[in-house]
């Protein structure tokens, strides 16, 4: 939940999600609020079961098909369960997000993270790596400049977290496949975020590289980490907005752009922008405000 409240408290957003969608959060299993430690005897679920799981939620809440937005590793998860479930997939909003196998820099850091959390707990060395992973070095702090108020609520947050249930997950990411050969198969658009100070920046443009660019887009963010969502959500609000107004899903009383946002939003392609370009049936749902014409 740490990645979203900036984007979803952000009041430049309310229009846009709160008052035109009805929002589902998947936690990995083990990462939702007063969760209880796994069982070490207990399997690690891989990337796959994780994905179907995806599928399962879905399913007992009756849903068709939907809008996924995921961060980085959540990212990862929801492109594979868009590439074996297309038919449930409208479109993909991802934030840095993963698609390759890990590097030997990140299947080593994780597994220096791994063997802190088994034996140390979520101590101070593990928030820090984290942190670093998630977060640009401006938002960071250092001796001169002090922490900012996003990485100490992340701290506190991380603090309440099973430090097992997070080794248990770095493990499954840490054994993810690549994606690249199934990107062939989305049917869905994509738009990508992703931070210019990411650790991700590199495995972001690789897979907008391999998207269809009629109907994908890559918004790079400026002095931003991983976390774009909450390190600067109001850069994501005007692409968000043409994106999801290509389905028909919103609706803005005008058009207009933002200083704010990177993307200057009449520089998305017009096949992103039209529905009938996949030869999708999209149904139009309805919204809980009227937004106007």
């Amino acid at each position: 939940m740490s990645c979203f409240q900036g984007l979803l408290f952000c009041p430049e957003a309310a229009s846009l999600l709160l008052h035109n969608f009805c929002i589902y959060h998947i936690s990995p299993p083990g990462h939702e609020l007063g969760a209880a430690p796994f069982s070490p005897n207990s399997p690690v679920a891989s990337v796959d079961e994780l994905a179907d799981q995806v599928a399962e939620v879905l399913d007992f809440f009756g849903l068709g098909s939907v809008m996924c937005l995921g961060v980085s590793a959540g990212a990862y998860i929801l492109t594979l369960f868009a590439t074996k479930y297309r038919e449930r997939v409208l479109g993909l909003i991802l934030v840095s997000p993963l698609c390759k196998t890990p590097s030997w820099t990140e299947w080593f850091y994780n597994k220096v993270m791994s063997n802190l959390l088994y034996y140390y707990g979520m101590c101070d060395m593990v928030k820090d790596c984290l942190l670093q992973r998630y977060f640009g070095k401006k938002l960071r702090g250092g001796s001169v400049v002090p922490e900012s108020d996003i990485m100490q609520a992340c701290r506190s947050f991380l603090d309440q977290r099973q430090s097992m249930n997070i080794w248990r997950f770095i493990q499954t990411i840490n054994q993810r496949h690549d994606l690249t050969e199934s990107l062939k198969q989305l049917q869905c658009r994509t738009l990508i975020f992703v931070g210019e100070n990411s650790q991700f920046h590199n495995e972001a443009v690789h897979m907008a590289a391999k998207l269809d660019k009629r109907y994908s887009a890559l918004v790079e963010v400026q002095d931003c980490g991983s976390v774009v969502t909450e390190e600067q959500p109001h850069a994501m609000l005007i692409p968000m907005e043409y994106f999801l107004m290509g389905y028909g899903l919103f609706r803005p009383s005008h058009v207009s752009s933002s200083p704010r946002s990177p993307l200057n939003p009449f520089c998305i392609s017009p096949e992103l922008l039209s529905p009938e370009s996949m030869g999708v049936k999209l149904k139009p749902i309805k919204t809980r405000a009227n937004l106007g014409v």
